[in-house]
Parts: C-alpha cells; sequence; structure tokens
C-alpha cells in the first residue's frame, strides 16, 4: 500500500493577497546593419619639432602625403585605392576610402616615415578609422571632454 502524498503548497494562511501583475507581451524584434561600403579615417597631421611656423594641412599636401605612403607600402596597388578628402582642416582631416582596404591604408599610414617639406619633416597619425562615421566623430568629442 502507498500513499499519495500532496505535492502542493498550503493555501496562504494571512487573508491579504499580492496585486497581480500585469503580464504585457513583448515584440522582440531584431535589426542587422548591413555593411557598409566605405570606411573614414581621421588623420592629424604631427611636426616632430614645436615651431612657430606650425605647416598647415591642405587637400593637395594632405593627397601627395597619402599617395606617397600607400605607393612605398603597397606599390602601385596601394597608389590606385580611391580616397575622398571629406574635410581638411589647419592640423586634421577626414578621408573615406572602401572598406575592403581600410586595414592596408591604416598599415601603410603607420609604417611611413613622413614627407620633407622644406625644413621639416610631415607626419600623419591615424587618429581614428572605422566603418562609421557618426561614431569616430563621438570619440573624438569624447576626448575632448575627458581630456585624452
Amino acid at each position: 500500500m502507498t500513499e499519495a502524498m500532496d505535492l502542493d503548497p498550503p493555501p496562504p494562511t494571512s487573508t491579504t493577497s499580492l496585486p497581480k501583475l500585469k503580464t504585457s507581451k513583448l515584440l522582440l524584434t531584431t535589426l542587422t546593419l548591413p555593411t557598409p561600403p566605405f570606411s573614414y579615417a581621421n588623420l592629424t597631421l604631427l611636426t616632430p619639432s614645436p615651431s612657430t611656423t606650425q605647416q598647415q594641412l591642405d587637400p593637395l599636401l594632405l593627397k601627395s602625403y597619402l599617395t606617397s605612403a600607400l605607393s612605398q607600402f603597397l606599390g602601385q596597388t596601394g597608389a590606385a585605392i580611391p580616397i575622398d578628402i571629406l574635410q581638411v582642416g589647419p592640423a586634421s582631416s577626414w578621408v573615406r576610402l572602401p572598406r575592403p582596404d581600410l586595414a592596408a591604408f591604416t598599415a601603410a599610414i603607420a609604417s611611413f616615415s613622413g614627407l620633407n617639406n622644406g625644413k621639416e619633416k610631415l607626419v600623419l597619425r591615424v587618429e581614428a578609422a572605422g566603418d562609421f562615421l557618426g561614431a569616430l566623430v563621438d570619440r573624438g568629442e569624447e576626448r575632448e571632454i575627458w581630456g585624452k
């Protein structure tokens, strides 16, 4: 003879009841961002010695520097990478290039020893590079806020 065990919890002994939680159906959606066709890079001009006549970056100087760096690193293939100059400031610039070429571009700029412009040697540094321009711009503003 086996006795059946009662596994149900005993009823609550208090007379107050807890309020029932409203259950709502949540609709979960997913979004896949397509791979962007272009990547962006923020470049900063550096001079080894701080001088009173700071070299200004202009589109012609920037294009010359990028072509020299890419052709030295990758030869004619590197020089053929299409680069759009989006903005040129006194010491920094923004460029756009095809996304598959971003790794080769940053490697070429980082390994290039620089250009001699008269008395000074000019060197470009890649401050930020990525596929989404909005995220890169925010990084620069974040550095200004936090002083990095």
